[in-house]
């Protein structure tokens, strides 16, 4: 997002030119009367009236910005300072859109205000102070300066989950991965938020993604209300998360659809559909067999491909259980591990019957092509009665970890 530096206006012209003027013409007309009046008398009239003038402003408070309206960018080390000659600072404020307020500190004479805190790039900042002299009048200053543009490997972004304006199911997290480490995560979730209608109880929690990346999903206690809209704002530009800097403003708007739900009985080998609550349909399937069984735990719809071909040595099985089928139908993906809702026709004699899977669950052609018309993107289906739970960071294993746990996972715990 480009940056447009706040205008800044050069200080009035000072009117000590003119009074300058005005004294050389008083002191020539002293020298004049100087030779009918006597010594004593000329040198009480002359001095008396400078010497009140400079009484007066050495007690008006006289505030001095640093850095303050540079034409060029400012170095990110620079110190931000605040001087109120001999009067004391009573209130300073340096704020930007992004970083927000820059920390700093008075001096013990209330004389100084220092920066504590670095500057953030690419940003513009505005400085105001105030302060009171020893004359009793109050005197404010502002000054405004922008910060230099931050290098590539200093910037980070947050691909986040789901998209602008898209309608998913009840069991969808709002999801944010990022590019870089992110070290300072408290940073980062303070300027993160979730609203909802009608609101709801939510939580951030920190994990790794698959790929090792940084990501932190919010999520609701519990399953999201059909019809529920859903606003997400991340306010991370200029954000510092431990030595890279946000370049991002984001405010993403998505809808929850109705409850489409489906649980899968390992034991039974059925997959149940519900909608609303509702019972629609128990379907015969075949689940993962033994040593490849189907994780168990709820996991979410990730999205759906009508057909995709499936290679065994992209989820790491060789040997004599190794596959390449090139043509799988109406496909709904579960984990980006490989678990899969599909067609496996190969597998006919087995639906309702046998688990014969390598972790998937299987159906008829004409099964599997009405589920696929039936979910979408954000819809939970719950596995029960298998062995290991699908891991958190596998697709969005969110609701697999109890409330309590999942509070625990915020930064700002």
């Amino acid at each position: 997002m480009q940056r447009v530096p706040a205008p800044w206006t050069p200080a009035g012209k000072s009117s000590g030119r003119r009074t300058g003027i005005r004294a050389v013409a008083l002191s020539a007309v002293g020298c004049v009367a100087l030779a009918a009046c006597s010594s004593a008398s000329a040198s009480k009239g002359s001095g008396g009236s400078a010497d009140g003038k400079a009484g007066a402003a050495a007690k008006s408070a006289q505030i001095a910005i640093t850095p303050g309206g540079e034409g060029s960018a400012v170095a990110v080390d620079r110190i931000v300072t605040v001087q109120a000659g001999s009067g004391k600072l009573t209130s300073v404020k340096v704020t930007a859109d992004g970083p927000g307020a820059l920390a700093g500190a008075l001096s013990k004479d209330k004389g100084t205000w220092t920066s504590s805190a670095k500057l953030a790039p690419g940003v513009t900042y505005r400085v105001e102070a105030q302060a009171i002299g020893a004359d009793g009048k109050q005197r404010s200053k502002s000054a405004t300066f922008t910060t230099a543009e931050p290098s590539k490997d200093q910037t980070f972004v947050g691909e986040y989950f789901p998209d602008m304006g898209t309608t998913v199911g009840v069991a969808m997290p709002v999801s944010i991965v990022f590019n870089k480490p992110i070290h300072d995560k408290a940073a980062i979730e303070r300027r993160l938020k979730v609203t909802s209608s009608p609101a709801v109880e939510g939580a951030w929690s920190w994990m790794k993604n698959r790929d090792r990346r940084d990501r932190i999903d919010f999520r609701p206690k519990a399953f999201w209300k059909p019809g529920t809209d859903i606003t997400l704002r991340m306010s991370l530009d200029g954000v510092d998360a431990g030595g890279v800097y946000g370049t991002q403003n984001r405010v993403v708007t998505f809808r929850i659809g109705a409850a489409v739900t489906s649980t899968v009985d390992v034991v039974k080998k059925t997959l149940t559909v519900f909608k609303d609550g509702k019972k629609v349909r128990t379907l015969p399937v075949s689940t993962g067999k033994k040593g490849f069984e189907t994780w168990n735990g709820t996991m979410v719809v990730l999205s759906k491909v009508p057909t995709i071909r499936m290679n065994s040595r992209t989820v790491g099985i060789f040997g004599p259980e190794a596959y390449d089928l090139g043509s799988v139908k109406w496909d709904v993906q579960l984990t980006p591990s490989g678990t899969y809702v599909h067609a496996a026709p190969w597998n006919a004699g087995k639906f309702g019957r046998i688990n014969g899977s390598h972790g998937c669950i299987g159906m008829s052609t004409a099964d599997a092509k009405w589920f696929y018309g039936q979910v979408g993107l954000g819809d939970p289906v719950t596995v029960i009665k298998s062995k290991d739970t699908v891991a958190v960071n596998n697709g969005y294993g969110d609701w697999n970890v109890d409330w309590t746990n999942w509070q625990q996972g915020s930064a700002l715990k």
